[in-house]
């Protein structure tokens, strides 16, 4: 119905903003890392949203970017999460990146990481989410979720040569069990192992010798 409001930032409280558009104020809940990311009442404000409808209700959920959007949609059809447990998800995994002049950006990236990653400790982080909810997300997300769509936005996206795929496939595994080892989350290896381009002579110490370096720049 709506793809995003336009418009000026009246009114701002923990879980809910109030955009004023042609005359008309509309509440639209949002994530906490978004709340963190809005400008002054008073300023413009884009916001992309979504109309979740109910027998007795509708409401407006908003988010800064589309792909936090499509990501937010996923995330409400996963079994036992609803539109308030999508927005605690994005909450808790979202990183900002700044977009433009009216707000800042919070990308979907870190969630789809560690949906890659089968990281269901990071996704339990999220308030209402347990252990059993985040795996079971885990489960219905990741045949979804393309790693070059988790790079698109924060880094080059990954190609997978046609031949030495295979062998490429099994580095990249090999050093992010490696890394993990280390101490490191596997999110956070999948998230830096995303940026390094793998050539026929490398080896799994050299890919975890430049994903240690690259680790150090973050």
């Amino acid at each position: 119905m709506y793809s995003y409001i336009k418009g000026t930032l009246e009114e701002v409280s923990e879980d809910l903003i109030v955009v004023e558009n042609n005359g008309i104020g509309y509440n639209i809940h949002i994530s906490a890392r978004m709340l963190d990311a809005l400008p002054v009442r008073g300023e413009q404000v884009k916001i992309y949203t979504y109309l979740y409808v109910k027998e007795d209700a509708f409401s407006l959920f908003g988010f800064p970017s589309r792909d936090e959007l499509e990501m937010f949609k996923l995330l409400i059809n996963v079994s036992g999460i609803g539109p308030k447990g999508g927005l605690a998800v994005l909450s808790v995994l979202s990183a900002g990146v700044t977009e433009g002049a009216c707000v800042t950006v919070l990308s979907a990236n870190d969630l789809r990481f560690a949906i890659v990653a089968e990281d269901a400790k990071t996704i339990s982080k999220a308030p209402g989410v347990g252990s059993k909810t985040a795996k079971r997300l885990i489960i219905e997300l990741k045949d979804k979720i393309d790693l070059g769509d988790a790079i698109e936005t924060g880094f080059e996206e990954m190609e997978t040569p046609a031949a030495g795929g295979s062998s490429n496939n099994r580095i990249r595994k090999e050093a992010s069990e490696a890394l993990v080892a280390l101490g490191y989350s596997a999110t956070e290896a999948s998230k830096v192992l995303s940026g390094i381009e793998i050539t026929e002579d490398d080896d799994v110490e050299s890919v975890l010798k430049a994903a240690l370096k690259n680790m150090a720049l973050f």
